[in-house]
């Protein structure tokens, strides 16, 4: 039965359910049911992200404006990007230009695979005049330290026979010189934030190659190969700058994109949630709110430690705002979800009659999980 809301609004703030449905759709399904539960209340949609894919998509959703661009793929076949831009800040997604599902065929290329894409799409923000690019990082189907996204621009990388070096990781262990041409004019009065929730530094066991290098095709072989070009890479920039950033945390984001940012761009890093909450002026949506919905593909332990959900639950909790959560599968027992401070939490396969349901009717059985809450929270 159609429950009656009290004084205060809803707020919808999903990350992507990964596989099913992109963030913009899940908190379109979760509005819907709640609307349907409760008729008079008024819900407010908010897809987040916290930094990786979906950056973008929640960007535009928040208003900000796409612009497309012709870019580099990871293997440097053209590929149409986006970033966004609203006033004086732009949000460049890195799966948008080097992503694995950027990948021709989706066939890997962990030795060959750059980012080059990355910095025509950071170069085309600048050129727009804006004064702050916001970088996600996150799927990135490289190891190349960064090296492509500052080529594109204006970094120069060569080997003992003063040849440009090729793209990808591999070709890193030829490097004997770097010019950094006029890349600091290139980005005067330009913050570079890089949104990443992972501590990887570049090198090591921890590092760049060693953890994200299989997930890009990388086998044993491979990694030694990435791992003796990162080091060069990262010794020929200390010599350069005369600064070390290969242990810093994040350094090894994105297949050492994090680095490069950090060393060459002067950039700061911030944990993904928690800067893609202030773009998206999630502090202003909750004000008055009387209770927030967020959820993702799967709330496990990993959720607790910087995903968007953790993020959105910690930012309603601050604002005093009730907040529930719905995802595909749910692998927190109740204290966990409790005590991480959400009020409910409800699980697509739960609600589902069949395995796979919560796959193959992810966004029917959102609604439901939408309906369910909204009569369980809004009552009275």
């Amino acid at each position: 039965m159609p429950t009656t809301p009290t004084q205060g609004h809803v707020v919808v703030a999903p990350d992507k359910f990964k596989g099913t449905l992109e963030g913009a759709e899940v908190a379109a399904r979760i509005a819907a049911g709640i609307r349907r539960a409760a008729p008079g209340a008024e819900v407010r949609e908010l897809p987040v992200a916290d930094g990786g894919e979906g950056t973008l998509a929640a960007a535009l959703a928040a208003g900000f404006t796409r612009v497309t661009v012709k870019v580099a793929g990871p293997t440097g076949l053209p590929v149409d990007a986006a970033l966004a831009v609203k006033g004086d800040t732009a949000v460049v997604e890195l799966a948008q230009a080097s992503g694995l599902a950027r990948l021709p065929g989706g066939r890997t290329a962990p030795l060959a695979a750059g980012s080059f894409g990355v910095g025509q799409l950071i170069a085309k923000a600048v050129s727009l005049g804006v004064e702050r690019v916001v970088l996600g990082l996150g799927g990135s189907a490289c190891t190349d330290g960064g090296a492509g996204m500052v080529q594109a621009l204006g970094v120069g990388l060569y080997d003992a026979d003063g040849a440009e070096l090729a793209p990808g990781g591999a070709s890193l262990r030829r490097l004997e010189r770097l010019d950094l041409g006029s890349l600091a004019d290139g980005l005067t009065g330009v913050e570079i934030v890089v949104a990443c929730d992972v501590d990887n530094p570049l090198l090591g066991p921890r590092g760049a190659a060693a953890v994200y290098g299989p997930q890009k095709g990388a086998d044993a072989e491979d990694l030694v190969i990435l791992e003796e070009g990162l080091t060069r890479w990262a010794d020929t920039v200390h010599a350069v700058t005369g600064q070390d950033y290969r242990n810093n945390p994040g350094a090894g984001a994105a297949g050492g994109v994090g680095f490069a940012a950090l060393a060459l761009l002067g950039a700061t890093m911030r944990p993904g949630i928690e800067l893609l909450l202030e773009l998206l002026g999630f502090d202003e949506a909750v004000r008055g709110a009387r209770l927030v919905v967020t959820g993702e593909g799967c709330l496990d332990a990993q959720t607790l430690h910087g995903k968007a959900p953790a993020g959105v639950a910690a930012a309603a909790t601050r604002a005093g705002v009730r907040v529930a959560a719905v995802a595909g599968r749910l692998e927190l027992s109740e204290s966990e979800w409790r005590t991480a401070g959400f009020a409910a939490a409800v699980a697509l396969t739960d609600l589902a009659e069949q395995p796979g349901e919560s796959m193959t009717r992810a966004g029917e059985l959102a609604e439901v999980a939408g309906e369910r809450l909204a009569s369980e929270l809004l009552a009275g």
